[in-house]
């Protein structure tokens, strides 16, 4: 009877908790969230030399602001937010921008050098950032002012690709090439002479019609001899 109760009890769980469910709820259960950080004021950031990913460079631990969203790694997964302190869910992969972030950034923020160049690093307010980063990355903001304050560095170049203007001009050069190839191409081969026989032929024609123009002629003459 013990048997039968407790199969009864597992199929009326399963019945209700589908085995899926169970196995999402553990999942998320396990996943832990970063504990919080306190700020007695909003971070002000520095914009990292050649990207549009901003840093909160005086903490201990890496939090990034990237595209509207607050990022930040820890016990090796990443979490993100869309406020500086609070609200932090699990991102599944590496953030995409995270892959052109050297690993010594701070040394670089500290020595005030980015790649052997004197780096002018200016803090940049909360509020400014929260407003006008989509602007700035638009615009390539940071790049036309002074190169992110990093000294010697030159912009970014981008693939020129020719203008339309362009492709008309190579069009009408071949038929250009081609109407000077023609002249060459009709020019007569060595050694042909028909040309010179047909003009003989026509000349001819009207010597051989000069003897019928006498025939009337002959015959007068012989009709008076025989009177």
């Amino acid at each position: 009877m013990k048997k039968v109760f407790f199969g009864t009890l597992l199929l009326a769980l399963v019945l209700v908790f589908p085995m899926p469910t169970m196995a999402r709820v553990d999942v998320n259960v396990s996943i832990a969230l970063p504990p919080p950080i306190v700020f007695a004021a909003p971070p002000e950031v520095v914009v990292i030399p050649e990207t549009n990913v901003y840093v909160v460079p005086d903490l201990d631990v890496d939090i990034f602001f990237y595209n509207g969203w607050w990022w930040r790694p820890w016990e090796g997964r990443w979490y993100r937010s869309r406020n500086y302190s609070s609200g932090w869910g699990y991102y599944r992969n590496v953030p995409s921008f995270y892959r052109v972030i050297p690993s010594g950034w701070r040394n670089d923020y500290r020595e005030n050098r980015w790649r052997g160049h004197q780096w002018n690093h200016q803090p940049i307010p909360h509020e400014q950032v929260q407003q006008n980063w989509r602007n700035w990355e638009k615009n390539r903001h940071w790049e036309k002012q002074n190169t992110w304050g990093v000294q010697g560095l030159k912009p970014q170049t981008r693939p020129q690709h020719p203008s339309k203007s362009v492709r008309p001009q190579s069009q009408t050069v071949k038929p250009q090439v081609r109407e000077a190839v023609k002249p060459q191409q009709s020019k007569p081969k060595s050694g042909e002479v028909q040309p010179q026989h047909s003009e003989q032929q026509h000349r001819e024609a009207p010597q051989q019609s000069k003897p019928r123009q006498g025939k009337p002629e002959r015959e007068k003459e012989e009709k008076q001899d025989r009177k």
